[in-house]
C-alpha cells in the first residue's frame, strides 16, 4: 500500500508539474456608458446607452506554454462584442476574432508572432495620449480612427484598421526601457505578392519619461481577407509625455498621405491628465488639418476617471467636436468598465 501511494503521489506530481508548464486564461473587458452624443456634422442629438465608452469591449482566450530554455510558446484568440446589446464585432461583418487571432515565440530574442494583432498605429496612439483606446471621447483615436457617416464626410486618417491580419510581426525584448515592433502583412492577391502592408513602432518607458512613434505603409485593407485599397498610404506619428506626479502633459503630431490625393492630414494634440481625489482628470485636444482643401477639425474632451477597484472603473466625459462648415458636435457621457 505504501508503494502504491508513493507512486500515485509522483504521478500526482508529474501532472501538477506538466499543467505547471502551461496555462489558458479567459480574460476579456466589458464597457458601457449612457450619454447623449452630437457629434460635428450631425444634424441632431442622440441618447445612448452603449458599449465602449471608454475601451472596446472584448473577450476571448489567451494561453501560454513553457518549453524550457526560456523559450514560451503563446496563442491569442479575442474577440470585441457591443455589450449593450449582444452583437459580435465592432461594426457589421467584422470578422469575429478581430482583436486577435495568433500564435508565437518568445523568449530572449523577443517574439515572432503569426495571425491577426494589433497595426502599427494602435499601441503607440493608445499610450500617447490621456484617454488611451477610446473610440467615443479621445480626440486622437476619433480623428485618425472613427470615419463620420454624416454631412461632414470626414474620413479616418489611419490607412487600414488598428488591426492587421496576415501578418508576420517581430518584438525586440526590453533593452533599458526601449521596444519596438516591426511589422510585415501579406497582401495574399492571387498574381500580385507586390501588394503588402509594412510597418514598425517604438515605445520607450523611461519613468518619468515616455516616447513613442510608428511609421506604416499601407495597400491591404483590413479585417480579414483584405483587398487593395487602390493605392499606397503613408501614416506616422511621434508622441511624448513626462509625469510630474502633479500632472502628466502629453504632446503629438502625425501626418498621413496617400498617394491618389493631394491632401496631407496634419495632426496636432495637446493633452494632460493629473491624479485628483483617487482618480484621474482627463484632458485632451486634437487638431488635424487637411492640407489641398482648408479645412480643419477640432476636438476636446474633458473628462474624469475613477477607479472603484484595479479592475473596475467609473467615468463621465465633456466633448467638443469642431469641423469647418460644419454643425458643432457636443457630447456628455457616464459609464463603467470592467476587466475579467
Amino acid at each position: 500500500m505504501p508503494k502504491k501511494l508513493i507512486a500515485l503521489a509522483a504521478a500526482a506530481l508529474c501532472c501538477a508539474g506538466a499543467y505547471a508548464q502551461s496555462s489558458v486564461q479567459v480574460t476579456g473587458l466589458a464597457d458601457l456608458y449612457v450619454g447623449s452624443m452630437k457629434m460635428a456634422g450631425d444634424v441632431g442629438r442622440k441618447s445612448v446607452v452603449n458599449s465602449g465608452g471608454m475601451t472596446t469591449s472584448w473577450f476571448g482566450f489567451k494561453g501560454t506554454e513553457d518549453l524550457g530554455g526560456g523559450l514560451k510558446a503563446n496563442f491569442q484568440l479575442t474577440s470585441f462584442i457591443q455589450v449593450d446589446n449582444g452583437t459580435q464585432g465592432r461594426f457589421p461583418n467584422d470578422t469575429f476574432f478581430s482583436r486577435d487571432a495568433n500564435v508565437s515565440l518568445s523568449g530572449g530574442f523577443g517574439s515572432v508572432l503569426l495571425g491577426r494583432w494589433m497595426a502599427p498605429n494602435f499601441l503607440s496612439s493608445v499610450v500617447g495620449n490621456p484617454l488611451g483606446d477610446s473610440f467615443v471621447f479621445s480626440p486622437l483615436i476619433l480623428h485618425k480612427n472613427v470615419p463620420l457617416f454624416n454631412a461632414s464626410g470626414w474620413k479616418a486618417t489611419t490607412p487600414s484598421d488598428t488591426g492587421w491580419s496576415n501578418q508576420i510581426a517581430y518584438s525586440t525584448p526590453d533593452i533599458g526601457g526601449f521596444k519596438a515592433n516591426l511589422q510585415y502583412q501579406f497582401g495574399e492577391l492571387l498574381g500580385d505578392n507586390g501588394k503588402k502592408n509594412v510597418g514598425a513602432n517604438f515605445f520607450y518607458f523611461g519613468s518619468p519619461l515616455l516616447l513613442t512613434g510608428y511609421y506604416e505603409r499601407d495597400q491591404i485593407s483590413n479585417p480579414g481577407q483584405g483587398t487593395y485599397l487602390g493605392t499606397t498610404k503613408k501614416d506616422w506619428m511621434l508622441a511624448a509625455a513626462y509625469d510630474f506626479k502633479v500632472l502628466k502633459p502629453y504632446l503629438g503630431y502625425g501626418q498621413t498621405k496617400a498617394d491618389n490625393n493631394p491632401n496631407k492630414a496634419k495632426t496636432l494634440q495637446v493633452s494632460a491628465s493629473a491624479p485628483l481625489a483617487g482618480g484621474s482628470l482627463l484632458a485632451s485636444w486634437v487638431k488635424t488639418e487637411l492640407s489641398a482643401s482648408n479645412l480643419d477639425r477640432k476636438t476636446f474632451t474633458l473628462g474624469y476617471d475613477y477607479y472603484l477597484s484595479k479592475r473596475t472603473d467609473v467615468y463621465a466625459m465633456y466633448m467638443n467636436d469642431r469641423i469647418t462648415n460644419q454643425p458643432t458636435g457636443n457630447s456628455v457621457g457616464a459609464g463603467i468598465r470592467h476587466r475579467f
